[in-house]
């Protein structure tokens, strides 16, 4: 038991090292702006596979291993263990934009929506062009019934990646919804 203990003391030690908040990598003002330029959904879907690389990156070992573990969980439908691990991930680094937005999504599909909200609203704070947190806003706002925010956060999503089929989609939808048919 004593042994469990250190190692956790040790693992906890070594993740209060600061991490690299991978939002920040340099990389990624060149993609946005590629992102913004592709003038196909094929072409966008590769640079946007390129942007979540780096945001799914980090300098430490264990928000590594604890993105691991939450994916592969979230992988199996165990959402509740997934949620206890990033629990445990924004407390260790709380400037890991992923981990909230993680956090975020679990929250989401466990119903908890204004948990989830807050997660994005601290998502976005860490990085303001996260259209996947861009688009859960719109979602949760969906479920919550409030169409004119989610249409503000589809539209802030399409700002950010306009080839962005599903942010499309709703858009269209609920702009018939909130703002009517034009005659």
């Amino acid at each position: 038991m004593f042994l469990v203990r250190a190692l956790i003391l040790i693992l906890l030690g070594l993740a209060a090292v600061p991490v690299m908040a991978d939002q920040n990598d340099p990389r990624l003002d060149l993609l946005f702006a590629r992102l913004k330029q592709a003038q196909s959904v094929p072409e966008a879907k590769a640079i946007e596979g390129q942007i979540w690389s780096t945001w799914l990156e980090s300098d430490s070992a264990t928000v590594r291993l604890l993105l691991h573990r939450t994916l592969q969980a979230m992988n199996e439908g165990r959402l509740k263990d997934s949620l206890q691990i990033l629990d445990n991930l924004v407390q260790i680094a709380p400037d890991f934009a992923e981990g909230w937005n993680k956090r975020a999504t679990v929250l989401y599909l466990l119903d908890r929506y204004k948990e989830s909200l807050a997660d994005v609203e601290r998502t976005l704070d860490l990085e303001p062009r996260h259209f996947g947190a861009l688009s859960g806003r719109g979602l949760i706002h969906n479920q919550l019934g409030e169409d004119g925010k989610a249409l503000e956060a589809f539209e802030r999503a399409l700002e950010v990646h306009p080839q962005l089929p599903h942010a499309r989609g709703e858009v269209k939808r609920l702009k018939k919804k909130v703002r009517g048919e034009r005659i």
